[in-house]
């Protein structure tokens, strides 16, 4: 990824708003901009950029990780071993970069991500600072050709992983089983056919009709039954790039109400799919779906947008719902996944993601969507 060339248009909004520096806070932000993806856990890392420079204050640990990915001309890294020559505190690490910030200067942080505790010491060392989170949101949500090929290639793993969970699973099963034969696919096809490549990957499969009714829940030790009703829900991510695809099916024959529910379901998709595209606004898209549904009597039962941004992260902005008029621009990746939640009927959602570009919306997850195609019989 043009690291370089983020980090330039970075320093360009900066000029704009008069910054002198930028803290980065946020750990997609911190991949984006500097290539460093880390697992924090407890270890906090920050990024400072300068209009010259780029500091990183980091744990030991990711110290030579950090010189390996990223740009950066210093790194202000604290130990926890006994012995280490040097500094033990994150917290002094992080005075010790803004010191090197000048008295006079503005900064530019992220007010949903950077911890009260070094917001307080801004303040304390007398310096300025303004969010600067909805210029790095509008950065990333136009995605660069380099990360558009990428989430492609996420859409066609994701979509065959979804396939092989999806026509593998049988009453008697987990869920956790069911997640286990897309899993196993992407960790052979991931190292055959992508060399020295890191793979994300996210499944939930809640199956019954009190947990499908719930549309955000881990996959458990659950048996399939016949009759359930299932959500297969997946997410891949190659070299830190996400696609997402998602269906609803069924064990054994639905019921008459399933059948109908689904179809809704379907068709409002259809519409937001065949509606989005560069020049119309996120609100329009959401509507779109919104309008089938509440023809068809079922707006109560609607708890959810229509879809979301997708990219570094699992769901990114823009955000597909009521009160979003941004206009859509080419470059743009979403996830079309409206869906409807009836106590005692069961919960309905497909997922499919999108590329916006001028000549054309790309649909790039595949797999049936109709109800035949999504009865294991």
């Amino acid at each position: 990824m043009d690291y370089k060339t983020r980090i330039a248009n970075l320093r360009k909004i900066m000029q704009e708003k008069s910054l002198d520096s930028v803290l980065i806070s946020n750990f997609e932000n911190q991949y984006y901009f500097s290539g460093l993806k880390a697992i924090t856990y407890s270890r906090p890392i920050l990024l400072l950029v300068t209009k010259d420079e780029m500091s990183i204050v980091l744990p030991t640990l990711e110290e030579n990780h950090a010189k390996h990915k990223t740009d950066a001309d210093y790194l202000y890294v604290y130990h926890e071993v006994e012995g280490k020559d040097g500094e033990h505190s994150y917290h002094a690490q992080v005075e010790a970069l803004l010191k090197t910030i000048n008295k006079e200067s503005h900064v530019g942080i992220e007010y949903s991500s950077l911890p009260t505790q070094i917001t307080l010491m801004l303040k304390e060392a007398g310096l300025d600072y303004a969010n600067i989170e909805k210029e790095i949101v509008q950065m990333r949500a136009v995605k660069s050709e380099e990360e558009i090929k990428m989430i492609k290639e996420s859409g066609k793993l994701v979509s065959h992983a979804l396939k092989e969970s999806v026509e593998n699973v049988k009453s008697g099963m987990s869920e956790l089983e069911m997640d286990y034969f897309g899993n196993e696919y992407l960790f052979k096809e991931v190292s055959k056919t992508y060399p020295d490549s890191t793979l994300d990957y996210f499944v939930m499969s809640p199956s019954g009709l009190e947990r499908t009714n719930m549309p955000h829940v881990f996959s458990n030790s659950r048996k399939i039954e016949d009759q359930d009703i299932i959500i297969h829900s997946r997410q891949v991510g190659l070299n830190g790039y996400r696609a997402e695809c998602e269906r609803t099916m069924f064990v054994g024959e639905p019921t008459e109400k399933q059948r109908e529910v689904f179809n809704v379901m379907v068709e409002a998709q259809q519409a937001a799919l065949d509606f989005i595209k560069v020049g119309v606004t996120a609100k329009e898209v959401n509507q779109q779906a919104l309008d089938v549904i509440e023809q068809a009597g079922l707006k109560e039962y609607v708890v959810h947008r229509t879809g979301h941004g997708i990219g570094i992260g699992l769901h990114e902005e823009p955000s597909l719902r009521f009160d979003n008029d941004l206009k859509l621009e080419a470059g743009m990746v979403f996830c079309i996944e409206p869906g409807i939640y009836i106590p005692e009927v069961g919960g309905f959602r497909h997922s499919d993601t999108v590329v916006l570009e001028e000549d054309g919306t790309v649909l790039i997850t595949e797999y049936p969507r109709d109800i035949e195609s999504l009865i294991v019989r």
